[in-house]
């Protein structure tokens, strides 16, 4: 099954996969302290954990596990984060997850929502599962209001990678 959204568009965001090429400018959203405020366990150094994020993302690609996909605003061109669809493995479950992130400078703007929303109608056109979820540390009040913007509530509380976590689901 493609979870990947590799062309897939929205009003203003167009999906691709990632390239080696975008380390770059990803590597801004590690160096912002705000970004890795909510989960622990990553690494220190924001090389090293671009690279983390990288690697992590390419597995995904080659093993058929979904994964993040650059986010570029049509309007400008712009690089402004990553979203995709994700196989994840909560509590001994594997679920079809929803990430998103974006760079600080477009925080704010309504693209996290955009972004995730596109990923719920691809997921529901394509009838990739029955319900979705998101993965969103219990302080990241920020993520919780995107996932609740389309429709997800919590499902439940639980410890994922050694962090207290909300998972939100939505009905597909």
């Amino acid at each position: 099954m493609n979870f990947l959204m590799n062309g897939e568009t929205s009003e203003r965001l167009s999906f691709r996969k990632l390239t080696a090429a975008d380390f770059n400018l990803w590597l801004p959203f590690h160096q912002d302290k705000r970004t890795s405020q909510y989960w622990s366990g990553l690494p220190n150094n924001p090389v090293d954990a671009c690279k983390a994020d990288f690697d992590r993302t390419f597995y995904r690609y080659n093993h058929d596990l979904g994964g993040k996909l650059a986010l570029i605003e049509k309007k400008t061109n712009n690089f402004i984060g990553l979203c995709g669809l994700l196989i994840q493995e909560v509590d001994n479950k594997s679920e079809l997850e929803i990430a998103y992130s974006l760079l600080p400078n477009y925080w704010h703007n309504g693209f996290a929502m955009e972004a995730a929303q596109q990923c719920k109608l691809f997921a529901t056109t394509n009838k990739l599962a029955d319900t979705l979820i998101s993965i969103i540390q219990i302080d990241n009040i920020p993520s919780q209001k995107v996932a609740l913007s389309i429709g997800m509530q919590i499902d439940k509380k639980t410890t994922y990678h050694d962090n207290q976590v909300y998972i939100f689901r939505v009905a597909l």
